[in-house]
């Protein structure tokens, strides 16, 4: 595992969303990055990944992208590849940046499970071990199973973490549930970001993010499909 850093900003708010159930926290980091124009500074390479990139718009995007927004001073973590099977070795790196760039706080982004006439109309809840998010009108989980990078995050202790959740039925990308995240993370950091377009424009934004994680799972396929033909 390695952590390739061009800029390191001070003190800032590192949000991740990597992909779990509904893709929430994928969309939302999705989202996030496009409405804020975050720049890239840098990347997280793990062996245990496979090599791919993914171009877009003629740009090269790395698989575990690390992004920057000046204005916020936040550092948004992007993934393009599958996660599973790395989660440990994610939240150290995770908390090795937090200690690279004197980060104050972490912040999950993550869909929980929940029946579907209850997710047509998101609830959102959050686990912290600091205080804040209460402002945002959300209440604490009290029950619930977290898996993941986040499950491994708020195990490990290691600094201040704060976890945002939405409910979901889905296993499909599921936009409504993002937005919720995105207004809960509006009146918690003061973003000024309108999640109304995320539902208003919700089947293009989750086939978009879909196509991309298909892509990933395609290139590991394939890898692993080389590597049988080498073994003969």
């Amino acid at each position: 595992m390695k952590i390739v850093l061009n800029k390191k900003p001070r003190n800032a708010t590192i949000i991740e969303g990597f992909p779990g159930l509904g893709l929430v926290g994928t969309i939302a980091v999705e989202y996030l990055l496009d409405h804020l124009q975050a720049e890239p500074i840098g990347e997280i390479r793990i062996q245990e990944s496979p090599p791919m990139i993914a171009v877009h718009k003629g740009k090269v995007i790395e698989p575990l992208g690390i992004f920057y927004n000046k204005k916020y001073n936040l550092i948004i973590l992007h993934a393009l590849t599958p996660v599973k099977g790395m989660e440990w070795a994610l939240a150290d790196a995770i908390h090795e940046l937090c200690e690279m760039v004197g980060a104050k706080e972490i912040i999950s982004l993550e869909g929980v499970g929940a029946p579907p006439s209850i997710a047509r109309r998101p609830g959102t809840y959050f686990i912290s071990n600091k205080r804040g998010l209460e402002k945002t009108g959300i209440e604490p989980l009290r029950e619930g199973i977290v898996m993941g990078v986040t499950g491994a995050l708020l195990l490990s202790k290691k600094a201040n973490i704060s976890a945002i959740f939405a409910e979901t039925h889905s296993t499909l990308p599921d936009s409504r549930a993002a937005a919720k995240i995105i207004e809960v993370l509006d009146k918690y950091l003061g973003l000024k970001v309108d999640y109304t377009p995320l539902l208003k424009k919700a089947q293009e934004f989750e086939s978009k993010v879909k196509g991309i994680l298909s892509q990933g799972k395609s290139a590991v396929k394939i890898r692993q499909r080389k590597e049988l033909t080498y073994l003969g």
